[in-house]
């Protein structure tokens, strides 16, 4: 799930939480709303942090082919 999906969730679940008003017999719309808003921001954090600190790759174009290059950190993290 990434944050389309995330927040797909959060909207869901503020719809149901906030927006119906109809009662169903041995269900509770507002907590299934909480439940699946508190999903929605569990789940976009951990996108956040994987995204965060997803390993990058410099690829560079060579006419006889690709080379893929590991950028070295920055001089202030050796």
């Amino acid at each position: 799930m990434r944050i389309g999906g995330s927040l797909l969730l959060i909207a869901l679940g503020a719809i149901l939480r906030f927006a119906i008003t109809t009662k169903v017999n041995g269900v509770d719309l507002h907590v299934i709303g909480v439940i699946l808003m508190i999903v929605g921001v569990v789940a976009l954090v951990i996108t956040v942090v994987f995204m965060s600190t997803r390993r990058r790759t410099d690829v560079y174009q060579h006419t006889n082919g690709t080379t893929y290059v590991t950028p070295r950190p920055p001089s202030d993290q050796v």
